[in-house]
């Protein structure tokens, strides 16, 4: 984990430097959308910004942060992924970054973002004993499976998601089967929220994998557990972050970096212009998640956030780009 912090410090210096033979012309361009409320959204507001600010031709596919990220460094397609999560797939990171494949921009969530295990807020206030993950798991009875009587349930992300891999190896690290656990694919990121949301309803116990920003969290107020061992970054990047690693051990889940990440031969192909805008986009939690509850209580798509964003945060995204992208971009609201 260490290396790739160096080597992303290391690439966003030298992305903050611009390819100086850049050709004046931009492009296609692809961008990946993930597919989660902020990460497509940011997709839209890059696509947004760079056809009609700079001239770029975008198209958006969609993605999750171990194929797209695996495929940016093995293949160099998609160009950018503009909300990677790179804490979750080191190694593959850590490669690209080595072996020149992948530039970092810059951050694309300015105060990082968190992932974990999430209760709700009213499972803790009739036991406030329950403090940790080991806590919960004591009390199988405040949790159960939807579909498995007597059982109870540790809720999963969809497959693809590097956060679906980690909650996996902790549900062995904690032996949460013999703690009469089961673990429950919700097979989407709709299946996860609707999997919170129905609970709330019922104000029964739910326990499982979530993350912030979003606007779940915002409408629902969860509380995040503690884990019961400190942050080993080598075990870590060993087995929690490894769906193939046999042993997986007990360990924190810290705050990840979130990150802007292009390919090489994308950062050497544009103008220097589009590299600066990419260095220079980043919003914070507040911001997101602000954006995705309008965007959640206006069944908005990614493209209607966008347009929301720029037409309500003029202050903020103009200083991301150049005077004349900000005319063009204001020209197409």
């Amino acid at each position: 984990m260490k290396n790739v912090v160096k080597l992303t410090c290391l690439a966003i210096g030298l992305c903050a430097a611009g390819p100086a033979m850049a050709q004046e012309e931009c492009g296609e361009v692809t961008i990946a959308s993930m597919n989660w409320q902020s990460a497509e959204v940011l997709a839209s507001l890059d696509k947004f910004i760079l056809q009609h600010g700079y001239g770029c031709n975008v198209s958006v596919i969609s993605g999750d942060t171990v194929p797209t990220l695996t495929s940016m460094a093995e293949r160099g397609q998609p160009d950018i992924a503009p909300e990677a999560w790179v804490d979750l797939v080191p190694e593959v990171v850590n490669r690209g970054l080595s072996e020149g494949k992948l530039e970092v921009t810059g951050l694309a969530l300015s105060d990082g973002a968190e992932q974990g295990w999430f209760v709700p807020k009213y499972v803790i206030d009739a036991n406030p004993d329950i403090v940790t993950i080991a806590d919960a798991l004591k009390h199988p009875e405040l949790f159960p499976a939807p579909e498995e009587p007597g059982k109870a349930a540790v809720f999963n992300g969809p497959q693809g998601w590097g956060g679906t891999v980690v909650t996996s190896q902790l549900f062995k690290a904690y032996e949460a089967e013999k703690a009469g656990f089961v673990l429950v694919d919700t097979g989407s990121a709709a299946g996860l929220d609707g999997s919170i949301a129905r609970a709330y309803e019922r104000e029964e116990g739910w326990i499982g994998y979530y993350w912030a920003p979003t606007a779940i969290l915002g409408r629902y107020p969860m509380v995040k557990l503690n884990f019961d061992a400190p942050h080993d970054a080598d075990e870590w990047k060993r087995c929690n972050s490894n769906a193939d690693c046999p042993d997986p051990k007990l360990n924190e889940w810290v705050a990840d970096k979130v990150l802007t990440v292009v390919t090489s031969e994308f950062s050497e192909r544009v103008p220097a212009s589009v590299s600066e805008y990419l260095g220079a986009r980043s919003w914070s939690n507040a911001t997101v998640n602000s954006l995705l509850a309008w965007m959640t209580d206006n069944q908005a798509t990614g493209d209607d956030g966008a347009h929301y964003f720029l037409e309500n945060n003029k202050d903020l995204w103009t200083t991301w780009v150049s005077a004349e992208a900000a005319e063009k971009i204001e020209a197409a609201l």
